[in-house]
């Protein structure tokens, strides 16, 4: 899809700037208190799976939580630096009967395809938050995705508790992907997520030197869980809403009551009235 092509019918892609200015930011609805060096570590339960480490290169894409980060990477990657934000955009309000869905931790290859052929039969877009090693392994995937017009984020490189990170380590983490991300797609992402929901100061003064927005969800689905397809359905559509993020996984694990529920809950969001909008690009 066209960067400025309009989608006609309930299925409109909403345009929102892809870096909110300061006048956007008081219509964003944030909740909750970043994690400062030394606070304590928040649950980890809604960011999908528990951080293992790990030695040894990853037999497959799909075992990258197992690995180590990755030392020494540093980005040369610099855009303008946003504010310094305090707490995640946690929903988008104020823009009518829209949602937003994403889908972290991909692309793979066992479950992407999936996703983006039952969006692609609605004609609706979504935000990939990949992690950069994923997107690596998958890059005709990760082109396959930006192609389709929906958002391809920046989910860190392999999926680290960020607040037990060091800042140089945080800097790794999210240039490596960002580089990696540019690389494949010519652009660098515009918007970033902590993995396991777990922000600190570091994470959103290094995100906003680098150009991003922090961007968390507003109904979890917690499918990383593998709670039954019916479950995830029920809790989508328990938890619609005007300005809802919807925060589902494509990699991970298995994935594949993550793909059915989509193909379930999405017709029915759109026969209820809903947008799925998506930042403009």
């Amino acid at each position: 899809m066209k960067k400025d092509q309009m989608i006609p019918g309930r299925r409109a892609v909403l345009r929102i700037a892809a870096c909110l200015g300061a006048a956007l930011t008081t219509r964003l609805l944030t909740a909750g208190q970043a994690q400062t060096p030394g606070s304590p570590v928040p649950p980890l339960p809604s960011g999908g799976g528990q951080p293992v480490s790990g030695a040894g290169a990853p037999a497959k894409p799909s075992t990258y939580r197992l690995q180590p980060m990755t030392e020494g990477a540093q980005s040369g990657y610099r855009r303008p630096t946003l504010p310094v934000r305090k707490v995640p955009i946690l929903e988008m309000p104020e823009l009518g009967r829209t949602m937003v869905l994403t889908f972290d931790d991909g692309p793979h290859p066992d479950y992407t395809p999936g996703i983006l052929r039952t969006l692609r039969q609605y004609d609706v877009r979504a935000m990939f938050f990949v992690c950069g090693e994923m997107a690596d392994a998958n890059r005709d995937l990760l082109r396959e995705a930006d192609d389709d017009g929906h958002i391809i984020c920046n989910h860190t490189w392999s999926h680290p508790l960020m607040t037990a990170l060091r800042p140089s380590q945080i800097r790794a983490e999210m240039g490596r992907t960002s580089d990696v991300v540019e690389d494949i797609l010519g652009t660098p992402p515009l918007w970033y997520r902590a993995p396991y929901g777990a922000w600190n100061r570091y994470a959103f003064e290094i995100g906003s030197e680098m150009g991003m927005e922090p961007l968390a969800w507003t109904v979890d689905t917690l499918d990383w869980e593998t709670p039954g397809t019916d479950t995830i359905v029920r809790r989508v559509l328990d938890g619609a809403g005007p300005g809802v993020v919807v925060l589902n996984h494509d990699a991970g694990g298995d994935r594949s009551q993550s793909v059915a529920a989509l193909r379930r809950y999405l017709p029915r969001l759109l026969d209820d009235g809903y947008r799925i909008a998506v930042p403009h690009r």
